[in-house]
C-alpha cells in the first residue's frame, strides 16, 4: 500500500523559509516521478513542482528561483524548500506520487497524480 505523509508546514512571517517533508512507502521510488501541488481557501489548486526519475525538476513560475524540490533515495524522502515566502505562497500542500517516465507542472494536473498525501499547512504572515 502506497503511503505519502507530510511534514514540516508551520507559520512563517514574509521572507521566511520552510522545509516540507514527505515520507514515501509502499512502492519503488525509482519507478515514481513525484511533485507538490497546494491550495489555498478560494483558489484553484496549483501544481508547485516536480521531480522525475532522471532528477530533472519544473517549477511553477510563481515560485521558480524561491523554492527547490529534491529527493532523498536512501530516506525515500521528498523534499520542498521554501525561501523568500510571501503571504500569497499560504496554502495546504500535498505530495503527490505518479507512475509515470516524466511529469512536469506545465502539462500535467499534479493533483490527479495516483497516489496523493494529507497535506501539511504552510501560513505566511505579512
Amino acid at each position: 500500500q502506497v503511503q505519502l505523509v507530510e511534514s514540516g508546514g508551520g507559520s512563517v512571517q514574509a521572507g521566511g523559509s520552510l522545509r516540507l517533508s514527505c515520507a514515501a512507502s509502499g512502492y519503488t521510488d525509482s519507478s515514481y516521478c513525484q511533485g507538490w501541488f497546494r491550495q489555498a481557501p478560494g483558489k484553484e489548486r496549483e501544481g508547485v513542482a516536480t521531480i522525475n526519475r532522471d532528477g530533472s525538476t519544473t517549477y511553477a513560475d510563481s515560485v521558480k528561483g524561491r523554492f527547490t524540490i529534491s529527493k532523498d533515495y536512501a530516506k525515500n524522502t521528498l523534499y520542498l524548500q521554501m525561501n523568500s515566502l510571501k503571504p500569497e505562497d499560504t496554502a495546504m500542500y500535498y505530495c503527490a506520487a505518479e507512475p509515470a517516465t516524466y511529469c512536469s507542472v506545465h502539462h500535467h494536473l499534479v493533483w490527479a497524480y495516483k497516489y496523493r498525501g494529507q497535506g501539511t499547512q504552510v501560513t505566511v504572515s505579512s
